[in-house]
């Protein structure tokens, strides 16, 4: 392993403008250097899910940066649903490089951030360093996301009383007296009804993921992480994927809680993979401003 290092961290923000509409993005930076990782959330939950990893890669030298996106955490959340699909995710994180200077990255993501993952890959493959793949939503979870979430856009839509009652709820709790992913699950559940059902409509009726034609000419290395007996993340979508991307490997997570209850064996795999996607090139990746 490398050596250890104190990591800093800040928050930062930038705009996006698309259709006539600027919107804000934040995002939380570890660490200092041109070793860049992004690391994006899972469906509506907050970037700070991913702060014990990103203090770990960190401490090992990398550059994180993990990004709220649209709809997420303190990012603005607006209520048109064009404005949400994974290609426009995908758009916000190669805007977010293009912020940073950072002219290429390792992209990585859970559940629905592993799928925007793939997809910055297929529309700006130059700027992708390496892909960090946790639980992606593919052709295998289709019917189980669709039960899941089509009430989620229902109630919503029909029953907005119900989510203002739950944030209500949600926003009286102080984060510093419950466990960390208790207070992750509190934020996930922090959504007004009029952005959240813009948001599932603008999912459900978009493109979820690069279709399998495409994600066959991704060449970047790739660590896809999966786990079983989770029908919305099924094993057999993160091993389809190893097998589809040329240059990637599966490892087999215990479950799902594993990288948040116990996360050394995975933060050392993760840990790794990213050293050995900066190894051959640790010259400086910056643009000119």
């Amino acid at each position: 392993m490398s050596e250890r290092h104190l990591a800093s961290e800040r928050v930062g923000q930038f705009f996006v403008e698309t259709d006539g509409s600027r919107d804000r993005l934040e995002y939380t930076e570890y660490g200092t250097g041109d070793l860049w990782v992004v690391l994006l959330p899972g469906l509506l939950m907050p970037r700070r899910m991913h702060a014990h990893v990103a203090r770990s890669l960190a401490s090992a030298g990398a550059h994180v940066i993990t990004l709220d996106l649209l709809g997420h955490g303190r990012s603005d959340r607006p209520d048109d649903p064009f404005a949400y699909s994974v290609t426009a995710f995908a758009r916000q994180v190669v805007a977010l490089l293009d912020e940073l200077g950072a002219s290429q990255a390792i992209i990585g993501g859970t559940s629905l951030g592993a799928n925007v993952s793939l997809e910055v890959a297929a529309i700006a493959p130059e700027r992708v360093r390496g892909l960090l793949v946790e639980m992606p939503v593919l052709d295998n979870a289709l019917e189980v996301a669709i039960v899941s979430f089509a009430p989620l856009l229902l109630t919503a839509r029909v029953l907005p009383f119900a989510f203002t009652s739950i944030r209500f709820v949600t926003r009286r709790v102080p984060r510093g007296i419950v466990p960390w992913w208790v207070g992750v699950g509190l934020d996930t559940m922090d959504h007004r009804p009029g952005p959240l059902a813009a948001y599932v409509h603008g999912l459900f009726f978009g493109r979820v993921a690069p279709p399998a034609s495409e994600r066959r000419r991704i060449m970047a290395p790739t660590l896809v992480i999966g786990h079983p007996r989770d029908p919305l993340h099924p094993a057999s979508d993160a091993e389809m994927l190893a097998e589809e991307l040329p240059n990637a490997r599966f490892e087999r997570a215990t479950s799902i809680l594993e990288w948040r209850r116990s996360p050394e064996r995975l933060d050392l795999v993760a840990t790794r993979f990213v050293l050995d996607c900066w190894r051959p090139a640790r010259r400086s990746r910056r643009t000119a401003n």
